[in-house]
């Protein structure tokens, strides 16, 4: 195998990636010898008729499917481990097609996380919460405002999020208006009218969301870096011990990783407000 790589400013790594047909056609061999031990042939016990009759039955698209699954994602890895990435999400796969004996060249298209420059943060929030510190007395202290927190932090920071994950996070918020709009009994040329907006307008608006939500999770993850703020396992647990009921525990213990992920923003949270 061998492969080459593509880095653009918008964050996105084209790989290319080539899989000998030799390679092909070994893996090829060993599907058609997998589907020949579980095929029935008449008059034959399975996995004892001639190949050549059970090939006539094996559905070819199938053998193709089978042979894309097992090899791109081994080819994928060859070629991340030999430009030495570290994805943050799964890839985005093109192939213009499959030909018996000819090499196998496909494109996947991912990214990693992006550098983040932080900026004086600090400075910057501590402006905002230095109005909850000021002590009036016969006065309740002024709330910290996490919104205008959130703002600071953003207009601090720099970073240029990877344009394949505001294009996910794009799709999977139009995916799920489209499910709210389904429910309400409504096509979604009706919801745009009720907007005044167009479809195109609804994306725009998504991708704008998308990235300012993205830039969050960065720049709180870079701030739980910096200030090593970590959740340790007894977090976890008694995060789950607080669930209302048998199931809700469940849940949060099947998905622990989550959960874990979940605190360590809220920690970081609670850490900008106490600046």
């Amino acid at each position: 195998m061998n492969s080459t790589i593509q880095k653009q400013e918008n964050g996105t790594i084209t790989l290319t990636i080539t899989v000998p047909a030799t390679e092909l056609k070994k893996t090829r061999d060993e599907i058609v010898e997998a589907y020949s031990k579980q095929t029935q042939v008449p008059g034959f016990r399975k996995g004892k008729a001639p190949k050549k009759l059970v090939e006539n039955k094996i559905d070819p698209q199938s053998v193709e499917e089978e042979l894309l699954k097992t090899l791109l994602p081994k080819a994928y890895s060859f070629a991340v481990k030999q430009h030495n990435l570290s994805p943050i999400v799964n890839p985005r796969v093109h192939i213009e097609k499959l030909e018996e004996g000819k090499d196998l060249t496909f494109v996947a298209e991912t990214c990693e996380s992006p550098k983040i420059d932080l900026g004086d943060y600090k400075a910057a929030i501590k402006n905002i919460t230095a109005k909850s510190k000021i002590v009036i007395p016969g006065k309740q202290p002024q709330e910290v405002n996490f919104d205008q927190i959130m703002e600071e932090l953003i207009k601090n920071t720099k970073v240029i999020v990877p344009a394949l994950i505001i294009e996910t996070e794009t799709q999977r918020l139009l995916s799920q208006t489209l499910d709210e709009v389904k429910k309400l009994g409504m096509s979604l040329e009706q919801y745009l009218a009720s907007t005044g907006k167009t479809a195109e307008q609804l994306r725009n608006d998504y991708s704008q969301k998308a990235e300012n939500d993205i830039k969050i999770e960065f720049a709180l993850g870079e701030v739980a870096r910096q200030e090593n703020i970590t959740v340790e396992h007894k977090d976890v647990d008694e995060a789950i011990a607080k669930a209302k009921d048998e199931n809700e525990k469940r849940s949060l213990q099947a998905n622990s990783y989550l959960l874990a992920s979940i605190l360590r923003q809220q920690k970081t949270l609670d850490f900008l407000k106490s600046l």
